[in-house]
């Protein structure tokens, strides 16, 4: 059987997408997203809170467009797949780091969230959010790698259900 890797994830950068240039000019973003979960304490009922950090790599099309729209504060979405890369340190010890490599990324949240003045040109999105991603949208959907194209279900469109072929 094979395997899945796949993540999403909805959280705020932490910082701008800071945009390199392999040899043979390809270009990669590299940022971070926090996400955070809260929850009830059981014993003393008070609200508590934990943020995880996650690396996000975009590479290509999806690289420009990330250094183009996304902003430190800014909520994401990100779908992707896990990768860890391994290098030897200064030190000489190996080091290791698990990365998301993106494959679309939805701008979130308001167009006036965040940004200042009026009229400016694009840093937020509509209500819906905008993506932008390395391939064709699922469900027929244009978009993918087109740039800022609207995609309002990022999940795709599963098709119709048929209670008949689930297993249970």
């Amino acid at each position: 059987m094979a395997g899945v890797n796949k993540v999403i994830i909805i959280g705020n950068l932490g910082r701008d997408p800071e945009i390199k240039y392999t040899q043979s000019n390809v270009p990669v973003a590299n940022f971070s997203v926090a996400t955070t979960e809260s929850w009830k304490d059981k014993n003393s009922g008070e609200w508590q809170e934990k943020t995880e950090w996650h690396r996000v790599v975009a590479w290509r099309h999806l690289a420009e467009r990330a250094e183009r729209y996304l902003r430190k504060g800014k909520q994401v979405y990100v779908e992707g797949r896990l990768e860890t890369r391994k290098w030897q340190g200064q030190d000489g010890q190996e080091r290791y780091t698990t990365e998301i490599i993106a494959n679309q990324l939805m701008l979130l949240g308001r167009r006036d969230e965040g940004e200042g003045g009026g009229g400016g040109g694009g840093g937020g999105a509509g209500a819906g959010g905008a993506g932008f991603g390395d391939g064709p949208a699922r469900g027929g959907r244009g978009g993918g790698a087109a740039g800022g194209s609207f995609n309002p279900d990022p999940m795709g469109d599963p098709g119709p259900s048929d209670d008949d072929d689930l297993p249970f």
